[in-house]
């Protein structure tokens, strides 16, 4: 990636277990893949060092991503901490590799997403209290001028553009194609008996579609990530997102702020949230884009134009196997056969 194309990448991310539930199984990822360093509830419990909220985007980029498990007994925590992991160990791995390093930065995400997927599902086949598991998955990946989002089930990102705000990743979930083939409202879809029954999780088959789309970043551009926690029943609506970052003094109260909200209003799931913002980079400004959304009073544009939001379809050169051979850590990484380590 060009020097040209370098900007500043400033997170937060913060995680609550929520009012109701007894455990937390939602997760998050921060991950600077130049550098490697990593910030997950499972690596710190404690307030991040600075590295790790506030750093350059270089040449390999960076990843950002949230989770929610869902299983019985602790096997959601499980299936969300896999995904986390998995995904970032492949990103790593595949991008050490001379030969998997010149596949395009959006299909090594959809790469790493899908062998994530396989590894949960085969733990949930070999181990009883696993069964059933699975984890949703959302991420934004920065690489060069452009954001991939890559989806896996009804956690969501959001991009906030000059104080208007567009979700940018699609639910696959069954209310939400019922929206999109026009038979209920979004409102109505909120309090639909089947609101929670999602079309697909990391590990509820061998096989799963990655959604991949991309949209190119303007400068102080905002991602937001969150588990359904922050959003389901309009816990929190987009435009209250939007006026509660403005409001904050920094990406941290934001965080805390939208997790309080969401709390407040009943909290009866886990709650995840990530900001994300790019600033200070040769990246154009909004009022250079001329082709930036026009905004309704509501604070929110149409679902349909998603700034320029562009679906990538699966490059059907894209391996579905991994050879061990090519990549660095030979014991963690999958094989073709999704046979995990004895120790998994």
């Amino acid at each position: 990636m060009s020097e040209d194309y370098a900007f500043n990448i400033a997170v937060y991310a913060t995680t609550h277990v929520g009012m109701v539930r007894s455990g937390n199984e939602d997760n998050f990822l921060v991950l600077n893949l130049t550098t490697a360093d990593t910030w997950t509830p499972a690596k710190i419990q404690d307030e991040p060092a600075a590295h790790l909220t506030t750093f350059a985007q270089s040449h390999y980029g960076s990843l950002l991503a949230v989770s929610d498990g869902m299983g019985g007994a602790l096997a959601g925590e499980v299936a969300s901490h896999h995904a986390i992991e998995c995904v970032r160990d492949r990103m790593l791995e595949l991008q050490a590799s001379p030969t998997y390093a010149r596949i395009a930065f959006h299909e090594r995400l959809r790469l790493s997403v899908e062998l994530a997927n396989l590894y949960i599902h085969q733990m949930s086949l070999r181990r009883s209290e696993y069964a059933g598991m699975g984890a949703t998955f959302t991420a934004a990946g920065f690489f060069g001028t452009t954001a991939y989002f890559a989806q896996v089930g009804d956690s969501r990102a959001y991009l906030i553009r000059g104080g208007k705000v567009q979700k940018v990743t699609r639910d696959q979930s069954l209310v939400e194609q019922l929206v999109e083939a026009g038979h209920i409202t979004e409102e109505e879809a909120e309090r639909h008996t089947y609101k929670n029954v999602i079309l697909q999780a990391l590990g509820a088959s061998p096989s799963v579609n990655v959604v991949v789309d991309s949209v190119e970043l303007r400068n102080l551009d905002i991602i937001l990530l969150c588990s359904d926690g922050l959003t389901s029943n309009f816990k929190v609506k987009p435009e209250e997102m939007v006026r509660l970052i403005d409001q904050s003094h920094s990406l941290k109260e934001a965080c805390e702020s939208l997790v309080e909200i969401a709390n407040q209003r009943g909290g009866e799931d886990n709650i995840t949230v990530l900001v994300a913002q790019v600033t200070n980079g040769k990246l154009p400004t909004v009022e250079a884009d001329s082709g930036a959304a026009t905004m309704p009073l509501n604070g929110t544009i149409n679902p349909q134009d998603r700034w320029g939001a562009e679906t990538i379809p699966r490059d059907p050169n894209l391996p579905y196997e991994v050879d061990l051979d090519l990549v660095d850590d030979e014991e963690e990484t999958i094989p073709p056969t999704g046979k995990l380590p004895d120790d998994a």
